[in-house]
């Protein structure tokens, strides 16, 4: 049979559509049905990569009888949560409330007005682990809703209570830089020197917190600095980085970084990606290098659409295990690596045996260091590195013959706008022109296929655009853009940032300080979300406040930079305390008072003399400066900045400016040097 999913144009739910269960994609419909029908919902939400999602699927929605019961007694409903962020939210947060845990996939009942009455994630098909069954879960919310309806009026009445209490983004008075000096001891405070990273399995890649500590080290504060080292390193051995074929898993389940929860996920590997970039540019570590440009790599290898869009997901398993693509075992890394000493070398590197570390499998992970391995072999360690991908990239080719786990190939706006930055920056520091290729293909697609008329929208798949664009969607296309001027001078992509922001502002403003999730003209849910914490990815309101900041120091704009100061001024003293939650805030607090410059180069920029001057300002990473580029005069579109910038000399020049007040211009390369090092 097929359900109401086939349909969809999201993969999750179209995984979905031979199910025997009855389900509707979220709408009217089906809470037309439920009122109608005087029926208790079944919200069902998830992700295509998420593999217990898979599991209960297998076991429950895919059983004729338990399906029976569902459609007897519920109106069923999936919920793609990437295409849909917004009930999401709203859900997860009420089985918080209810459970004091999250997860997905999330299972949550409600009244037909879409009041949640209760709720929990994954349910086995039988009792175990002190988890009730799934079919037991369902007769008890029957029983509730056919004998106890008050118990369930009143949980309903008190959840949609609990729903509605964001924290502040509104505050006064200046912000104070002793809450980020807080933060950092807070995040040292809680660092596991030992294995790298914070907290226990689950354990995430905090790749925002390392942002934070990386531009603190620009500043001199070396805790700062050789934490966010240490967490770098940690993660890049391997496990949840992938050696062989580059980028990272959605997070570890064990303390050592070791057994990823295989699913790779965009948004990670943007995330990240740009922390490895900033922290070679930091450190010089060339093997922080190596991993930003092969998890780049990989994103183009295996998560870019023909267009220029970037895909959201690799799922965790293939041919129904999870990991199967990833791991190895002995004999097979000795048949494919056909050199006996390059084969001998990645054994020892990755401490591959025939026991295993998985399932009787090897996750490879570092076990020796290039310093050891050439004592071990006889060899100048500078050799090592190239000799052992010299083995990694035959597995490499190996792997291609294997089965694939299944691609989400849904395009995201507000993920595509994190990996347009990352490209953005590492094609200007690496000096790597494919990667300025592929962020100027995304923004072109993004701006045609995503924003075609009056408003932008936040999925495409197949051709197909859909949902009204939330919140992050906007910031994180605003700052990609941003991310992308600064390395392709080009007036058009600084102006559709700044129309992302003016549209951002018009539609999404909450008049008691800070944004609102969905637009004003959004279905209207149970609650209007406002999410203000960071979670796997930044939230709305911190990346919105980043935006305009940034977008102010192009353009003079006070009323932008007073506006995001005053979120900041309301969140700030939130993140001492919990500081991994709050990273993008942190970020942008440190953007607003580290006293950054803007810096005009004027000159035709094909003029190799212009050329020296930008790659005088990207010859380091400064976290606090933003650039602006153009011939003279300036383009229509280009920012404030650029404004009354002549040329010295008739030659190219560059303006060091803070708050809009200049240095003299310089059309010298050392003399730009000098400025850019004593202004700071």
């Amino acid at each position: 049979m097929s359900n109401r999913l086939a349909e969809s144009n999201s993969p999750y739910l179209l995984q979905h559509q031979n199910n025997p269960v009855d389900w509707y994609p979220w709408g009217p419909e089906a809470l037309q049905r439920a009122k109608d029908e005087d029926k208790p919902i079944f919200l069902s939400i998830g992700y295509a990569a998420c593999h217990w999602c898979h599991v209960m699927e297998h076991e429950s929605f895919e059983d004729e009888d338990t399906a029976a019961y569902m459609n007897q007694h519920f109106i069923n409903v999936k919920v793609d949560r990437e295409e849909r962020p917004d009930i999401d939210g709203i859900y997860m947060e009420a089985v918080v409330a209810l459970t004091g845990a999250g997860g997905w996939p999330m299972s949550v009942f409600l009244m037909p007005d879409g009041r949640p009455f209760w709720g929990g994630t994954y349910f086995p098909p039988r009792p175990s682990h002190r988890m009730p069954s799934f079919r037991q879960v369902l007769e008890h919310i029957v029983t509730l809703w056919t004998e106890q309806r008050d118990k369930v009026e009143a949980a309903g009445q008190q959840l949609k209570q609990h729903l509605w209490q964001p924290l502040p983004t509104s505050g006064s008075g200046a912000l104070e830089a002793e809450a980020l000096d807080k933060a950092v001891m807070a995040l040292a405070q809680a660092y596991d020197w030992n294995r790298g990273g914070w907290g226990h399995a689950p354990k995430f890649p905090q790749s925002m917190a390392v942002e934070f500590l990386l531009a603190r080290g620009t500043q001199g504060d070396k805790l700062a600095l050789d934490m966010a080292k240490h967490a770098l390193a940690a993660m890049a051995r391997g496990g949840l980085y992938d050696v062989v074929g580059g980028g990272f898993a959605r997070y570890s389940v064990d303390d050592f970084w070791l057994v990823p929860h295989f699913e790779k996920m965009l948004y990670d590997n943007a995330l990240l990606a740009r922390a490895y970039l900033h922290g070679y540019l930091v450190s010089g570590d060339e093997h922080f290098r190596q991993v930003c440009e092969a998890t780049l790599d990989f994103v183009l290898r295996e998560l870019t659409d023909t267009q220029g869009g970037f895909y959201s997901s690799l799922d965790a398993d293939s041919e129904g295990h999870e990991g199967k693509f990833y791991v190895w075992g002995l004999d097979e890394v000795e048949k494919e690596i056909g050199d006996k000493e390059i084969r001998d070398l990645v054994i020892a590197a990755y401490g591959i045996t025939n026991e295993g570390n998985f399932e009787s499998k090897n996750i490879l992970q570092r076990a020796k260091s290039d310093a050891e391995l050439a004592e071990q072999f006889g060899l100048d360690a500078a050799e090592v590195p190239a000799r052992l991908r010299t083995g990694l990239d035959a597995l490499l080719a190996a792997r291609g013959g294997r089965v694939r786990p299944t691609t989400d190939d849904k395009v995201l706006t507000a993920w595509n706008g994190l990996m347009l930055t990352a490209f953005a920056e590492a094609a200007r520091y690496l000096k790597r022109s494919d990667y300025l290729e592929a962020a100027q293909c995304n923004a072109d697609f993004l701006l045609s296929q995503l924003h075609p008329g009056d408003r932008l929208l936040r999925s495409w798949r197949a051709g197909r655009a859909a949902h009204n664009a939330y919140l992050e969607d906007y910031a994180a296309l605003g700052l990609g853009l941003l991310a992308l001027y600064q390395s392709d001078p080009q007036p058009r992509w600084y102006a559709e940032a700044q129309r992302l922001a003016e549209d951002m502002l018009a539609h999404y403003s909450d008049p008691a300080g800070g944004f609102y999730d969905t637009r004003d003209d959004a279905e209207a849910l149970v609650a209007r979300p406002k999410d203000v914490q960071d979670n796997a990815t930044p939230s709305g309101n911190a990346l919105a406040a980043t935006l305009l900041l940034q977008l102010a120091a192009y353009s003079g704009n006070h009323a932008w930079r007073e506006q995001a100061e005053g979120m900041l001024a309301a969140i700030l003293p939130q993140t001492a305390r919990f500081p991994t939650g709050f990273a993008q805030w942190l970020c942008a607090g440190q953007f607003a008072l580290a006293g950054g410059r803007e810096i005009a180069v004027v000159g035709d920029l094909t003029d190799p003399a212009t050329t020296a001057l930008l790659n005088t300002v990207w010859a380091r990473w400064r976290p606090f400066d933003v650039l602006a580029a153009s011939a003279v005069p300036p383009q229509a579109g280009s920012p404030a900045l650029l404004a009354e910038r002549p040329l010295l000399d008739g030659k190219p020049s560059a303006y060091v400016c803070q708050n809009f007040v200049c240095q003299l211009p310089v059309t010298d390369v050392r003399e730009l040097e000098r400025q850019l090092e004593s202004s700071q």
